[in-house]
């Protein structure tokens, strides 16, 4: 390995963008090639020369790979071939994880990096337990929440904030924040309250992270859970409880019997290279754990009829995502699968989709997940 690193990355969108940017203005590590599946000449990209769009390209000249594509089926084909070349995975995909993450836990280095919300909470979890905390809540907070966005709003803050459209309509239908909780339950040994979450609505932020842990205390462990606060800081929280009651009131954290921890930010890419580091070290931050006891399954947004095709589940317009207990997917399929997937029986608005409704296009992902349906029976 050369003096300084040689960082790959799959994917070329804002994260995978933002990324070579940091990484070439550094000087801990060397920007590799960068893999996309767009001709280049569509691409916006500061560093152009690095485009590749092949895996043997991206592997031979990488020390580590950073998988930031934000697709499911992409990144299963790029994080398996990567770590049977034992090349070490940092990931900024909680939808990978939440779909197959698990299928690939113990076969090498793949991690969530810190940076968004799961791999933040992750970091945020462990400093808490190395302060003696008992973790109750690990809490996310969002501002909006709109579970029918319409495709012209969408697009219009698509255009406004550099970002797709399918990221910035999963933001808003409370899609990718039912994802990035259910990989901090599977991955930091917490469940969920109930499918969808509690998601207290409040302008008190701190009330409603402890109301959610005296919920925690009643179901007798750690939730992973959000709180829908306007204008609130895009960040992060824990609320958990610690014996030296004396010493933290006397640090200006209350009188207890629960303390809420706030981060008040998530930088994206600016934080990934803290996970590279500890990747490179041998050491995962978080993961979706070899047996999730949380998934993500698809809600219909609208009534569809056989023959419809469904481009994609996570951030379209014909379902939305809801966290529930794994065992579900033996009956539902997760969201993350529904790319190009056509519709076989009637599905009603509101309903969650089942297996039998659809027909789903052959995949890597597909195979892998059924493998832990097979190893996680119901």
């Amino acid at each position: 390995m050369p003096a300084k690193p040689v960082i790959g990355i799959s994917g070329s969108g804002f994260i995978g963008r933002g990324l070579a940017d940091h990484l070439a203005r550094g000087s801990q590590y060397q920007l590799g090639p960068v893999l996309s599946r767009r001709p280049a000449a569509q691409i916006s990209h500061p560093y152009a020369e690095k485009l590749c769009g092949d895996m043997d390209t991206l592997l031979r000249h990488s020390d580590l790979i950073v998988e930031c594509s934000g697709d499911v089926l992409h990144a299963t084909e790029v994080v398996e071939q990567a770590m049977a070349a034992g090349k070490p995975v940092v990931t900024m995909n909680t939808e990978f994880h939440i779909t197959v993450g698990s299928a690939f836990v113990g076969q090498g280095i793949l991690s969530e990096a810190e940076g968004d919300q799961p791999g933040s909470l992750a970091a945020l979890y462990g400093r808490t337990l190395s302060m003696g905390f008992e973790p109750l809540v690990l809490g996310n907070i969002k501002g909006f929440l709109n579970h029918h966005p319409t495709p012209k709003d969408m697009r219009y803050w698509a255009e406004r904030q550099g970002i797709s459209l399918a990221q910035v309509t999963a933001f808003t239908d409370g899609s990718k924040i039912q994802c990035e909780q259910a990989l901090v339950a599977n991955g930091c040994d917490a469940r969920i309250a109930r499918p969808g979450m509690l998601g207290p609505v409040s302008a008190n932020l701190q009330d409603a992270a402890l109301t959610l842990a005296a919920e925690a205390e009643s179901l007798g462990g750690p939730i992973s859970d959000y709180v829908l606060n306007a204008g609130g800081p895009a960040g992060i929280f824990i609320v958990g409880r610690h014996p030296d009651a004396d010493a933290l009131r006397y640090l200006k954290l209350g009188e207890g019997p629960y303390y809420f921890l706030l981060q008040p930010f998530q930088l994206c890419h600016l934080e990934i290279p803290s996970t590279i580091a500890m990747a490179l070290r041998g050491e995962i931050l978080l993961n979706n754990s070899k047996q999730p006891k949380t998934g993500v399954i698809a809600l219909a947004k609208k009534d569809m009829q056989p023959g419809e095709k469904i481009d994609r589940g996570l951030g379209g317009f014909q379902c939305r995502g809801e966290a529930v207990p794994f065992s579900s997917h033996h009956q539902h399929p997760p969201i993350g699968l529904l790319q190009q997937a056509t519709v076989e029986k009637p599905i009603n608005a509101g309903s969650p989709i089942r297996w039998e409704q659809i027909s789903l296009p052959e995949s890597r992902a597909l195979t892998l997940f059924r493998q832990l349906l097979d190893a996680n029976p119901a």
